[in-house]
């Protein structure tokens, strides 16, 4: 973490802004990370109340302080048994809360993968042990919806080849900001596209092909509801092609710099993992998951609205 000080100042005039936005802008040479954390290790108060998610929103004349020595929030201790979405010997489904990271990032304790195996202990018969588990796929932290973690090598083997085959099935729902179309969306994205962020790049040489189906659900004022269907799967692949095309995510604040409109206020990113389905690995049998959006995702489609006219 960069050198952040004890600090205190009062937030200027303006519509209100997220914490993580907040702060950055006070300390231009932090990343996003570096921000996010310094909320999440409970470090900063927001009129004199410790705030721990970095999407807090804060208006002006909020009172906001730092201070270094508070000590780190004590960790989510459990997750809801309905968390589990399938599970069997060789792989577990999860239900995925947002602002849950889904492996350790340098201080991060209470990652999905941990608390999904307390849970897995909690729910498994007396005596019987439980290994840990084999990550195959990732969700950004503030993504929720469903994801499946490996419980044995062969398992683990067999849905990584899956993946890297393109043949699971993946779909999300989002909120992006302004009118889009449907249309399929191909690209080479790289690490860094020249700035810092990763992007795409005109370049066959450098990059990963990623192939993203759009397809509208829901006209909103000025947002638009819709599908995208994964043919890829690259990191933050969904999040960089909508916003490459002028429709950034709602809620989005790494990819949202450039983009002309109002940005839409969410409490975290509008992006959610409705469907996977994949072939079994050790049975072959054909599964199909389903997960409606969450509470604090309807809220933004009821706050947005059809269009009016």
């Amino acid at each position: 973490m960069p050198a952040f000080t004890d600090s205190a100042f009062e937030v200027g005039p303006g519509p209100s802004r997220p914490l993580d936005r907040v702060l950055r802008d006070l300390h231009p040479g932090s990343s996003w990370n570096d921000v996010r954390r310094l909320v999440r290790t409970g470090k900063v108060r927001v009129n004199g109340a410790v705030a721990l998610e970095p999407s807090t929103p804060v208006a002006a004349g909020a009172k906001v302080a730092i201070q270094m020595a508070a000590p780190k929030p004590l960790g989510s201790s459990a997750l809801p048994r309905d968390t589990l979405e399938y599970v069997d010997a060789h792989l577990v489904v999860v239900r995925k809360p947002p602002n849950i990271a889904t492996v350790p990032f340098e201080d991060e304790r209470d990652t999905l993968d941990r608390l999904v195996q307390s849970l897995l202990r909690k729910t498994a018969r007396p005596g019987t042990s439980v290994a840990p588990l084999g990550v195959v796929q990732r969700l950004d932290k503030e993504t929720s919806g469903l994801i499946v973690f490996a419980r044995t090598t062969m398992a683990k083997r067999g849905l990584q080849q899956q993946f890297r085959d393109h043949s699971v099935r993946r779909s999300y729902r989002a909120i992006a900001h302004g009118n889009v179309e449907s249309r399929t969306i191909r690209s080479r994205l790289v690490q860094d596209r020249g700035d810092g962020v990763r992007g795409s790049t005109d370049r066959g040489d450098l990059g990963r092909d990623a192939v993203t189906h759009v397809r509208v659900l829901e006209r909103l004022e000025g947002a638009t509801f819709v599908e995208c269907v994964l043919e890829t799967g690259r990191t933050h692949q969904i999040r960089i092609h909508l916003s490459e095309i002028g429709h950034p995510l709602v809620g989005e604040r790494v990819y949202s710099r450039g983009y002309a409109g109002p940005l839409i206020e969410a409490p975290r990113l509008m992006l959610h993992a409705g469907e996977l389905g994949f072939t079994h690995p050790v049975t072959g049998k054909m599964l199909e998951f389903h997960q409606p959006i969450p509470d604090d995702m309807a809220a933004v489609l009821a706050r947005l609205g059809r269009p009016r006219g």
